[in-house]
């Protein structure tokens, strides 16, 4: 018996083979992206971390479908609706913007506004936290100059610079009276206080802060001086200058005279941004300084 090669089973496949049928090709399936992703690229004026919070507190629907999982994946195209609270508190507390690139913003901050909203919920303030991610932050009543970056790899870098002690920050404040020494270094660390939780105090056991401070000006009555923390606690130039007699005009929970704000302003932050660039950027201390005077 001569044999002429193994027959197919499938006469489709010998088709295919010799060249009479096409195999049907398959479509490519459409990307899928995670929602938050999806949104930072639609609702541009919030950062990914808002876009997160707006998702987890239930804000967000996908084709009328409410989703409260921020990794959940959808095809471009579908239709997502945002609905945050009707009013924004603060919204006409505006940040300045001093600079910005493709990395990072530069505020000078209003007194008044929120570096960042307080406990796990929602917060319906406007808040810098809107506008990048924070690498720093600033008293609400304290005004000035904060950076805030564009993604966590140039958030991770900055914050590095700050625990490093590698920034120079420059302030200044309106104080009640005048100082013995018109410049001096402050070393005094700080810790909790315990029965105001929210509140630090000059205690032995605590962390280490320093700050240098120089007058300025003064009437005898009230000094503007020049602070230099080369540490960042909590409210450390606010429990530094109560402790030596001098509160922060408007300082209320520090012991400073009542006034129509707090009289602390970041005034210069020295810095290396992500392209190896040292730069300084000034925020002008605010004219109600020298109305003091």
């Amino acid at each position: 018996m001569i044999r002429t090669g193994k027959k197919f089973s499938k006469p489709e496949m010998s088709r295919v083979i010799n060249g009479d049928t096409v195999l049907p090709v398959e479509e490519e399936k459409p990307e899928k992206v995670r929602l938050d992703i999806l949104m930072t690229e639609i609702f541009k004026s919030y950062n990914r971390s808002t876009i997160q919070k707006f998702i987890e507190y239930g804000f967000v629907t996908v084709d009328g479908v409410l989703i409260k999982k921020a990794n959940a994946k959808f095809e471009r195209g579908v239709k997502i609706d945002l609905k945050t609270p009707k009013v924004m508190k603060n919204s006409d507390l505006e940040p300045e913007v001093i600079y910005e690139d493709k990395d990072v913003i530069v505020f000078n901050k209003p007194a008044g506004l929120l570096s960042m909203g307080r406990g796990q919920q929602y917060c319906p303030e406007n808040t810098l936290e809107r506008y990048g991610l924070l690498v720093h932050r600033l008293d609400r009543d304290t005004s000035g100059v904060v950076i805030v970056a564009k993604n966590e790899e140039v958030q991770d870098f900055l914050k590095k610079q700050f625990q490093a002690r590698t920034t120079k920050k420059t302030y200044y404040a309106v104080i009640s009276g005048r100082p013995k020494l018109d410049e001096a270094r402050i070393d005094l660390p700080l810790a909790r206080n315990l029965k105001r939780p929210t509140t630090f105090l000059v205690d032995p056991n605590g962390k280490e802060a320093e700050t240098f401070y120089k007058v300025i000006k003064t009437n005898g009555e009230y000094s503007l001086v020049e602070l230099k923390p080369t540490t960042g606690r909590t409210h450390q130039l606010r429990v530094h200058l109560k402790y030596l007699g001098h509160p922060i005009l408007g300082d209320e929970v520090y012991g400073g005279e009542k006034a129509k704000r707090l009289f602390l302003h970041a005034n210069k932050l020295e810095i290396t941004l992500p392209d190896g660039e040292r730069k300084v950027f000034e925020a002008k201390i605010p004219v109600e300084f020298s109305d003091v005077f």
